[in-house]
């Protein structure tokens, strides 16, 4: 069931303000985490899908190349399709690490602030 009314803060606390939302969402220190998440996301977002169409367009036209055999019945395409599963894991992996000690700090003290803890 939807509802337009918001969660009840935990006690001790209050809610922000509409106000104050958009008086953060336009700060300094808003404005560097967006950055800093972006800088980081969509450089990588579009490596990743360029990486994945060349996959699917050698599958699709480069034949004789992708069938070439690497060790026993293992070819190219095998090869480059467990990589693609490698690669998805490890920018998951390093998304995380750079999120826990980069972009979380930040985001927890725009949370704290705006909560009244700072």
């Amino acid at each position: 069931m939807a509802t337009e009314t918001p969660p009840p803060a935990p006690s001790g606390t209050s809610l922000p303000s509409t106000e104050e939302f958009a008086e953060v969402q336009q700060s300094a220190e808003f404005g560097e985490l967006r950055r800093a998440h972006r800088s980081f996301a969509f450089p990588l977002t579009i490596a990743f899908t360029a990486w994945y169409l060349l996959y699917v367009l050698l599958s699709n036209y480069a034949d004789g190349f992708m069938g070439t055999k690497v060790a026993g019945n293992i070819n190219v395409a095998l090869v480059l399709g467990l990589a693609q599963f490698v690669t998805t894991f490890l920018i998951a992996w390093w998304y995380a690490r750079r999120a826990a000690a980069q972009l979380d700090p930040k985001a927890e003290a725009i949370k704290s602030r705006m909560e009244g803890g700072a």
